[in-house]
């Protein structure tokens, strides 16, 4: 079982440092928007906030890609590999201009949102060029997803620390007006991000087209890429559930910030603080999450239960104890770790105490993304989906709210709140992920694999 773990983790490090370079790249687009002034700052929150949710659900359509492609390559058949890899490919890129296009031509919907009027005015043109660029990201998605399920993870992973660097310099000329560039503020923002997508996708493109590692899927195009309603099916069937579980996630987190904010300015910036902090963290269980799922849905495509088996339970076994260190790491550093995103004394105790709570929830976050993932890998969504509803918006909102509110206990009942909300989630999931397995290992009659 250590050795599978291995397997998973080198399999998950690569897609990890690309998941933390495009947060990273976020934070230093806000920091250098930040800097002319804070309705800039404001505006780009708005933008980045409003369109959270679509780009989301189009990321979850392009992890259609990389199961179907990994099952496909399970079997050692080549044919099914490029088969999937077209239809999800013009399929991804069908949802990502109707997603692109509909925010863009409703960026009107800035000024409905009881926004100031300046914010929603610097922040209508910044909102029209970054729609536009989630085309280009999430045919670079789809891309990734498809040499992911071929656990080729690191060309992706370099391309997206390259684009750090190359964002950088394009906000500098463009935000700034340096070198002679015109003072483009927000919009120059705007125009950085859509060029930076574009570049990494295009780069992606020629080498699943040009390099010898793709030809055996590239050179039997003529034959294989055509478009089928039955394969489209099988790509809907994992990416709608997948879109509907990160959809319901993020809105639930959405939500629960605007419930916080009913509290006041220092609970809003407390309770941002502490969720910053878990999301950073949670960007390694979701590369562990979708490093599983790659794993398993290859085996499943073997229909190797007693490998599936072995894969999930070191897999989770990972993320339980990564789930352990993050959670002794915020316990240990809460009193330190606030004062890096603030200095009010009030803010800094109040998300020193949600530090504790950030840490419980590490455990659960973090085996309930490998619960999602492994089901994922064995084209387990629909009863999964309708689990994660339940944990956020029956079991945790609705918790968080009348503990927050009723209760009395403020933004430390929205935390126990999200915590059982992902607790039932973790604990359902993985119940029956191993029950699956262990009903198809015994029907499979094979000795498991250790």
């Amino acid at each position: 079982m250590r050795s599978e773990a291995f397997k998973t983790i080198k399999l998950a490090i690569p897609i990890i440092i690309g998941e933390l370079a495009q947060m990273l790249l976020h934070i230093i687009d806000t920091a250098m928007v930040g800097s002319i002034s804070y309705k800039h700052l404001a505006a780009a929150s708005l933008v980045l906030n409003t369109l959270n949710i679509p780009f989301v659900v189009g990321i979850g359509m392009t992890m259609s890609v990389s199961q179907m492609v990994s099952m496909a390559n399970g079997r050692k058949n080549n044919a099914q590999v490029s088969h999937y890899f077209f239809n999800g490919f013009v399929l991804c890129a069908v949802f990502a201009i109707i997603i692109a296009l509909g925010m863009a031509f409703s960026r009107g919907i800035l000024y409905h949102l009881g926004q100031d009027p300046d914010v929603a005015t610097l922040a209508t043109p910044f909102m029209f060029l970054v729609s536009l660029s989630i085309i280009p990201m999430l045919l670079f998605m789809t891309l990734k997803q498809f040499a992911d399920g071929l656990e080729f993870t690191k060309t992706a992973m370099l391309l997206s620390l390259s684009a750090m660097p190359v964002n950088i310099f394009l906000n500098w000329l463009l935000i700034y007006g340096n070198w002679g560039f015109p003072r483009l503020e927000l919009a120059g923002a705007g125009w950085a991000t859509l060029i930076t997508r574009s570049l990494i996708f295009i780069v992606l493109a020629l080498v699943i087209l040009k390099h010898r590692t793709f030809h055996p899927y590239i050179s039997i195009r003529k034959v294989q890429w055509r478009l089928r309603m039955h394969t489209i099916r099988e790509l809907l069937h994992i990416g709608i559930p997948s879109s509907m579980q990160l959809g319901v996630e993020v809105a639930a987190f959405a939500v629960s910030g605007i419930l916080v904010g009913t509290l006041g300015a220092i609970a809003q910036a407390s309770h941002q603080i502490a969720l910053s902090c878990a999301s950073f963290t949670f960007m390694v269980s979701m590369g562990l999450s979708q490093a599983g799922s790659i794993r398993t849905s290859n085996a499943y495509g073997r229909s190797n239960w007693p490998h599936i088996t072995t894969i999930g339970k070191s897999t989770l076994v990972t993320a339980l104890l990564y789930g352990i260190f993050c959670a002794a790491m915020f316990s240990l550093f809460r009193q330190r770790l606030p004062a890096l995103f603030n200095n009010n004394v009030s803010v800094m105790q109040l998300s020193s105490m949600l530090l504790l709570y950030a840490a419980v929830f590490q455990i659960s976050d973090s085996t309930q993304a490998i619960g999602a993932g492994l089901l994922r890998g064995i084209k387990d969504v629909k009863v999964p989906t309708i689990l994660v509803t339940l944990a956020y918006w029956v079991i945790g909102l609705p918790t968080g709210y009348t503990l927050a509110f009723k209760a009395g206990l403020g933004v430390s009942g929205m935390w126990i709140g999200l915590i059982a909300g992902l607790t039932f989630a973790s604990v359902f999931l993985l119940m029956r992920f191993l029950r699956i397995a262990k009903k198809q290992g015994a029907k499979s009659g094979k000795p498991l694999l250790i």
